[in-house]
């Protein structure tokens, strides 16, 4: 009788595991998914070390909704369009394999150019305000210092953006892009520190497919100051300014 009820016990604690994974399976799949910032492309939006939430019905599902891309490939169902300033997560191109998380910038039809630094979006150009310094302590403690501005697109969205090497950086004059049908042009908020769509031979035009949902908020963020197992630091690692902010 004992036996009977321990491996009842036993049982009944493995159906509650397996249904706890595939509830957690089916919510990353259809609602949100975790995601971490590894580099500083978003600065000063994103930092190195937040972890966001992405939610997966913001632009209805694709194959890449699915883990590992596991499905067909063709479209999107449910599909609603990105709006321009959307901070949203994709299938780098053309290996469609790579997280890469950037900004919503040009649209399908949209010609897009950078001038001097300035964004000229078909044919004029956004308007930019210059700010106070952003200014940060990186990981090995060394302060970084660039030149910020806000920029506000046609549609009034506003951001902030870096430019570390002013307006004289690699790609801070280029030709005219024209964003293809069914394909969006993103960038980064980290201007002169980003591989993004104006890197044809990189990342290039984002097709509607690789898209896998837009970066909502920020539910933790650490400075890196403080490993897994170094307990007794969390408390100073952690960057309680940034937790559950809205990503904008």
């Amino acid at each position: 009788m004992t036996h009977g009820q321990s491996g009842g016990g036993t049982w009944e604690t493995i159906k509650t595991v397996v249904y706890a994974i595939l509830i957690a399976g089916v919510v990353r799949t259809v609602a949100f998914e975790p995601f971490n910032i590894p580099s500083g492309s978003m600065i000063p939006t994103l930092l190195v070390g937040d972890y966001l939430f992405v939610s997966k019905f913001s632009y209805g599902y694709s194959r890449h909704s699915l883990p590992f891309s596991f499905g067909p490939s063709g479209g999107r169902i449910f599909e609603r369009a990105p709006e321009r300033g959307d901070v949203a997560v994709f299938k780098k191109p053309p290996e469609d394999k790579v997280d890469y998380i950037k900004r919503v910038i040009g649209l399908p039809g949209d010609r897009i150019q950078v001038v001097e630094g300035v964004l000229n979006i078909n044919g004029v150009a956004v308007k930019r305000e210059r700010i106070g310094d952003f200014v940060a302590t990186d990981r090995e403690g060394t302060i970084i210092r660039a030149p910020q501005y806000w920029e506000t697109l046609p549609n009034g969205r506003r951001h902030r953006i870096i430019e570390f090497y002013g307006d004289g950086g690699p790609a801070d004059n280029t030709p005219v892009y024209v964003v293809p049908p069914g394909h969006f042009f993103m960038m980064g908020d980290n201007r002169d520190n980003s591989q993004d769509s104006r890197f044809l031979d990189v990342v290039g035009y984002v097709p509607a497919e690789n898209l896998v949902g837009r970066a909502d908020v920020i539910f933790f963020s650490g400075d890196g100051s403080a490993a897994l197992w170094e307990v007794w630091k969390w408390p100073w690692a952690i960057r309680y300014g940034r937790l559950f902010q809205g990503i904008g």
